[in-house]
């Protein structure tokens, strides 16, 4: 829906809606004309470029969910000296205004204006900025100018006045003017040309504050110029911000049988029964590794090897053998019933249900005889099985995408919607940069035109191109590297890139561990490296995610390997988690307390607003999220400040040296400090001293205005 290169500045903008300041034009003066497109130019009368948040030139559409706070910024600029202004417009699904939104020049001189839109509900959204010539602020400034000049001639400086007094007697006329913002106006205009008053008072009426509120609020535009209009995807909420919970369900209740010596598998019954702990725990979703019938050839054994007995279960990520394939239930978790009312008592306990979307096959899997040509075939005549060099997995065939694709492309849609109509809600989606973006593209488009609440979250650890591309083409959440990044350098780097341009279609997922992953920074730190940790990934990032077993500090790698020992990929794997929190060696107290303080500052469920804070240690680390008054739900700003050790091994004594210009406080202004951790309660300015380590490694602090100076 592009907008024309420039609009009929005698237009009127529609009325002023809450805190959103609308616009209106008077006609021009006569003998001026319209603001009109050349026939040669596409850049319009006031020049817009640099719209953002804009994807590949308009190629992808950016990204939001309800309530959040979208930032947008232009480059607005004209030919000489006269002023300009512009505001974003929000237009919604329908096409309909929402709302109008001045912007502000944030580097006077370099032309760059900002503002925030916020979107209410969820649907595929746009928005443009409208520039204008400002009249009254080109007045103004050069009134101002002449007015404070020793020795002008005083007929130059009436002349001044009396032109100010035009500007606002149009101002006054503007459709939809409030009565009692004309009248300032005409106030003003009255003052501008008393010639019995002394020029600096009359200057003084046609600035007064009742004069820049009317204009605030309904402003004198001319030669009006849109923006095309840019696209913007609005989803849910738990599209951006929630907490997940991974958990294997045959390993809920499952135990060995001394009197058989056999495992006996736990089933989705079982794992029903972990729900209301997750639950109070605070997570909101519970995500499950595949449920299907897993195939017996190749099946692999206890930490991958190939020599895999009667007993061992195999990988989940072998999916198919003769009880089914992708759409159906492993029989010994249970059947689709028992699926349902997993999902049903999930529901009751608000979670919502994860399922992996591996799009891999067992030999034994009914695809590879039905539909053989769904499967690279080699020379010899055998199917190809996946490799990652030098990981060899003989137990999986991928899928191939190109021999077939319409094929392909309509079982994977039928299985993903059985699952939907089964109540998931989420996929999780395992190695998707191994199948092609377009198919993804197609995908995920196909579920969310008649299921829009359906999330995607991309487990793509690989190339950034590759990443980035599929959050382009619609992936809800992506993992990211922040399993690797250790060091404070390292940390503000990535989450200064994840927070800039890629904010407005990428959302991250902060995950400290996975079934896959335990890197050595974990395997040799114990439980202090658990705990800050655990604490980075819930404040740095809207979206988080614990594997289970985390809270018990499962921390004994596989020789060789950056997983686990007896990884549950390929055996039973119950926990006593109980028996643990008794015994005082689960951390989960923390965990739900992190997720405690998610939900009560609205900050940390943003993926911008983060500012780093300097410290006198390269081992810890300090970063405020802050939530602006006007764009928060509760109406109340939310600042909270973050100081992290990052050494697990030692304690730190140090100084944080807060930005206080960057959070709009003076620098020798106090805040009100109350620790979300530990219940400390302090008086802070702009230099903090802190002492962290291991047993206490953070500090997650709500900080108050009106803490008085130092």
């Amino acid at each position: 829906m592009p907008g024309a290169a420039a609009s009929d500045p005698t237009a009127a903008g529609p009325a002023a809606d809450g805190a959103a300041a609308t616009s209106a034009v008077a006609p021009p003066p006569e003998g001026v004309s319209p603001a009109t497109a050349s026939p040669h130019s596409r850049i319009g009368r006031i020049p817009v470029v640099d719209l953002a948040p804009v994807v590949d030139g308009g190629r992808f559409p950016a990204r939001a969910v309800v309530g959040e706070a979208v930032p947008v910024t232009a480059t607005v600029f004209r030919e000489g000296h006269d002023a300009v202004a512009a505001e974003a417009v929000l237009l919604r699904p329908d096409g309909s205004e929402a709302a109008r939104t001045r912007m502000v020049c944030t580097n006077p001189g370099l032309d760059t204006w900002r503002t925030d839109l916020v979107p209410d509900a969820v649907g595929e959204w746009a928005f443009r900025v409208e520039a204008w010539s400002d009249p009254y602020g080109t007045w103004e400034h050069a009134a101002s100018v002449k007015v404070g000049t020793p020795g002008l001639p005083e007929a130059d400086v009436d002349l001044a006045l009396a032109d100010g007094a035009v500007v606002l007697d149009r101002a006054a006329e503007v459709p939809g003017r409030d009565p009692a913002d004309a009248e300032h106006l005409r106030a003003g205009a009255r003052g501008l040309r008393d010639t019995g008053r002394p020029a600096p008072a009359r200057l003084a009426a046609g600035t007064s504050t009742g004069v820049q509120e009317a204009l605030r609020r309904l402003p004198l535009r001319e030669l009006v110029t849109p923006s095309e209009d840019a696209r913007l995807v609005v989803q849910r909420p738990l599209a951006l911000f929630g907490s997940w919970y991974e958990l294997f369900p045959r390993s809920e209740g499952a135990y060995f049988d001394q009197a058989t010596g056999r495992w006996v598998s736990g089933t989705l019954t079982t794992a029903a029964e972990r729900l209301p702990a997750l639950a109070a725990q605070g997570y909101d979703v519970v995500y499950l590794t595949p449920v299907h019938p897993i195939g017996r050839t190749f099946r692999k054994g206890r930490n991958n090897t190939l020599d895999a007995t009667d007993e061992d279960p195999g990988s989940p990520y072998a999916i198919g053998s003769a009880d089914g394939g992708h759409d159906a239930v492993h029989p010994d978790l249970g059947t689709v019933a028992d699926f349902e009312a997993f999902v049903a008592r999930a529901r009751e306990l608000d979670l919502e249900v994860a399922l992996d979307l591996a799009l891999q096959c067992s030999p034994d899997h009914p695809w590879v005889t039905e539909h053989p040509e769904w499967f690279v075939q080699r020379s010899d005549g055998s199917i190809a099985y996946a490799e990652n060099p030098p990981k060899k997995y003989q137990d999986i065939y991928p899928v191939h995408f190109d021999t077939d694709p319409d094929g392909v492309y309509a079982e994977v849609l039928r299985v993903v919607l059985a699952w939907v109509d089964r109540g998931v809600t989420l996929f999780r989606v395992d190695n998707p940069h191994t199948k092609p973006v377009e198919f993804w593209e197609w995908l995920i488009a196909e579920v969310n035109r008649d299921h829009p609440d359906v999330i995607f979250l991309a487990e793509a650890f690989t190339r950034p191109a590759m990443m980035h591309g599929l959050a382009k083409v619609g992936f809800q959440q992506s993992y990211t590297y922040f399993t690797w990044r250790n060091t404070k350098a390292e940390l503000e780097e990535y989450v200064t890139e994840l927070t800039g341009p890629s904010a407005a279609y990428m959302r991250p997922s902060f995950w400290p561990t996975t079934h896959d992953i335990l890197t050595p920074f974990m395997s040799q730190n114990g439980r202090p490296a658990f705990e800050l940790r655990a604490v980075l990934a819930a404040t740095l990032a809207p979206t988080w995610g614990i594997y289970a077993g985390y809270e018990l500090v499962e921390d004994v790698p596989r020789p060789g390997a950056q997983e686990q020992i007896d990884n549950e990929k390929y055996q039973y794997k119950p926990r006593d988690f109980d028996r643990a929190l008794v015994e005082g060696r689960s951390i989960a107290p923390l965990l739900q307390r992190l997720n405690e303080l998610r939900r009560e500052h609205p900050a940390l469920q943003r993926l911008r607003g983060t500012t780093f804070h300097r410290t006198d240690s390269e081992q810890v680390i300090a970063y405020t999220r802050h939530l602006p008054a006007h764009l928060s739900p509760t109406g109340e700003e939310d600042l909270v400040l973050v100081v992290v050790c990052l050494d697990p091994q030692q304690w730190h004594r140090t100084h944080v040296h807060l930005d206080m210009a960057a959070l709009g406080l003076g620098w020798d202004e106090q805040v009100l400090a109350a620790d979300g951790l530990t219940d400390g309660r302090w008086t802070w300015g702009e230099e903090v001293y802190v002492e962290l380590g291991p047993g206490r490694p953070a500090h997650v602090v709500s900080l108050t205005r009106g803490g008085g100076a130092a």
